[in-house]
């Protein structure tokens, strides 16, 4: 992967859209679990904004490793670099989870299964939707801690950032 384009460094390009689309893959997925008319305009959306916060996740990682070979080693980019790494466990169990729901929901909900089938889809998809809540919940919470971090690393020998 380069480390640059233009001559700007690639990282904080790429870190500013997972900055974006991951908190908001996460809103989405909870948006489409919680909230049923949501989830019936966005279809598949939560599965593509996932799956898009997913292959982000890596190019920001791996941008950040190209970035840090040149820049001063410092106790917060350490701390920065360990939770940035701590990212992909997150949006891999959102993809899933949202795929697993989603694909659940809609067997439930277009198939007419007898009695205690519809009643046991009907459990598989609300607990699946618990995890993906969960996920999607802990991913964005995540995402906003690696940022933080990273803008502590970034910016605290500038004389404006507080400890």
């Amino acid at each position: 992967m380069p480390s640059d384009i233009f001559g700007l460094p690639l990282h904080p390009l790429i870190v500013h859209a997972t900055a974006v689309l991951v908190p908001l893959a996460a809103a989405v997925v909870i948006g489409a679990v919680v909230w049923p008319r949501f989830r019936a305009w966005a279809g598949p959306l939560p599965m593509g904004l996932s799956l898009v916060a997913l292959i982000l996740t890596p190019l920001s990682t791996a941008s950040g490793e190209n970035l840090e070979k040149q820049v001063t080693e410092t106790s917060l980019l350490e701390k920065h670099t360990q939770m940035g790494e701590q990212l992909l466990p997150f949006t891999i169990a959102m993809f899933v989870l949202s795929v697993g729901f989603w694909w659940l929901d809609r067997r439930r909900t277009t198939g007419a299964a007898p009695g205690s089938t519809a009643d046991r889809m009907r459990v598989l998809t609300i607990g699946v939707g618990v995890l993906a809540l969960v996920a999607a919940v802990g991913t964005g919470v995540q995402v906003a801690r690696i940022g933080h971090s990273g803008a502590k690393a970034a910016w605290s020998d500038t004389g404006s950032a507080s400890g």
